[in-house]
């Protein structure tokens, strides 16, 4: 049901997300001993980070899918106010903050030891806004309206989304013929009247309707009743391990099973789901492809730690089905992307490159030990045109489509990327590996962008070769037999 996935897929979206926004820290550290003090564990502490939380995570997850992401919220006049502006600057976010010198700005500390959480330390201030600030909101809403097809309501109950406000911005957006929807907090659900879509958990479905099985004769009862007394065209309910199961006002209910292969962290989920879902609407999809499209990128973002945003790259790759090679062959701008996402998951990435003009034991010994220095190898792959200026005429043998999709084909590489020059020093400046990988034909000082690579920070690793191997040899020996 879901079309062909590519970067531009979603590149004409555009998005408006209102609501709560969370400044996101995370400590991170190991745990090998329990306090003399009290019982609790020692956490050793060895690195922290900051990310954008509730609508920030929402508008980030959008910008990740290639669409186009406006947030509008509200933060205290404090330093974490200037902390979410950094965060936002570095992301393809356009951001309208509004000060509120009544509340501080809502930050989230999630201690972690490894993949688990140890501890959550929240610092908020969630009364209602000011009237002049609520008018501020909804002045720069009914600006920001008009150029945007769908609006998200992102509430975490923090303020920002009184009754009052939300009943103003779902009516303009009727009015004006733009979708609405929302990711609902609480029990008072009266102030999403006449919304599109809502997209509660079950526990926050339950809180509403009552208690009750998590069964689908119940769910679909009850919440059939709840879109016709709201007058909601369609409720998205997330039912974890279950899955999750789309119920409209009109016409027939939808379930998928999860699509999660391993659950490490369900922080964020909500926001993938409802920014997963808007893309796809604002796009003409049908619902029923949407949700089937939320539901694999809601499969992916559990199986991330922390609250990260899914990408167009990750649902490509995951929809990919036996087609995976393909899906591993990049533009620099989208292998950039790829990378970036990688970095933010602490992983550390290898770098080779070579012609690989007819692929033999030797290159792949050399890939398979590149691969156990790092998490993520990158090959770096010259096209055909790069080959013959370097080697000449009658080279390469092979296409740079058949060369690449071979390399591509290995379960040592996780992305090939093309370049037209003689070496890839534009390549390495613009992907900044961690670790630069050649054979030991090479010495370091004739490697390119060694000195590059060690400028931040990198190393360089000279891998032993397969003696008596090369496309030049296995040329000249068929040459000879023929």
């Amino acid at each position: 049901m879901i079309p062909n996935i590519s970067p531009s897929t979603f590149q004409n979206a555009n998005i408006l997300i209102i609501g709560d926004i969370i400044l996101d820290h995370y400590i991170y550290g190991s745990v090998s001993r329990i306090s003399p003090e009290a019982p609790v564990p020692v956490l050793l502490k060895e690195s922290s980070a900051m990310g954008l939380g509730g609508a920030g995570n929402v508008a980030a997850n959008i910008a990740g899918l290639g669409g186009k992401a406006s947030l509008l919220s509200v933060s205290g006049d404090d330093s974490n106010h200037e902390a979410l502006l950094n965060l936002l600057a570095g992301q393809p976010i356009s951001a309208s903050i509004i000060k509120d010198p009544s509340r501080s700005t809502t930050l989230k500390t999630r201690v972690m030891a490894r993949q688990h959480q140890l501890v959550r330390i929240d610092e908020e201030q969630a009364h209602a806004l000011p009237p002049e600030i609520e008018n501020k909101v909804f002045e720069a809403f009914t600006g920001l309206c008009p150029t945007c097809q769908t609006v998200i309501l992102s509430d975490y109950g923090k303020g920002v989304l009184n009754p009052e406000l939300c009943k103003k911005i779902i009516k303009t957006c009727r009015e004006q013929g733009k979708w609405v929807m929302v990711d609902p907090k609480g029990s008072q659900w009266e102030k999403y009247r006449f919304a599109h879509c809502l997209t509660p958990n079950f526990k926050e479905f339950s809180s509403v309707v009552g208690e009750i099985p998590n069964q689908d004769r119940f769910i679909l009862e009850k919440a059939k009743a709840l879109c016709q007394e709201l007058e909601i065209e369609n409720l998205l309910i997330t039912r974890g391990s279950k899955g999750m199961v789309l119920v409209k006002r009109t016409g027939e209910p939808f379930s998928l099973k999860a699509d999660a292969k391993e659950v490490f962290d369900v922080s964020g989920a909500g926001d993938t789901v409802i920014a997963s879902l808007a893309v796809c609407i604002s796009m003409g999809w049908d619902w029923e492809s949407s949700v089937d499209f939320a539901n694999k990128a809601a499969g992916i973002v559990v199986g991330k730690s922390g609250t990260k945003p899914v990408t167009i790259l990750d649902i490509a790759e995951k929809l990919s089905d036996g087609n995976f090679a393909a899906n591993k062959i990049l533009s620099l701008e989208s292998a950039i992307q790829k990378v970036d996402s990688w970095k933010a998951e602490d992983k550390r990435i290898g770098f080779t490159n070579g012609c690989f003009d007819i692929l033999h034991s030797g290159h792949v010994h050399l890939l398979h030990a590149s691969a156990r220095l790092c998490d993520k190898l990158i090959v770096g792959l010259n096209t055909d045109e790069s080959i013959t200026g370097l080697k000449g005429p009658g080279r390469p043998i092979l296409s740079q489509e058949d060369r690449s999709r071979l390399i591509a084909a290995l379960g040592s590489v996780d992305l090939v990327v093309l370049f037209d020059e003689p070496t890839p020093l534009n390549l390495i400046s613009a992907l900044k590996p961690h670790i630069l990988i050649k054979g030991q034909d090479y010495q370091k000082s004739q490697v390119v962008g060694a000195d590059l690579v060690e400028s931040w920070g990198g190393e360089v690793a000279l891998i032993d070769l397969v003696e008596n191997k090369s496309t030049t040899s296995i040329i000249e020996k068929i040459k000879n037999k023929g």
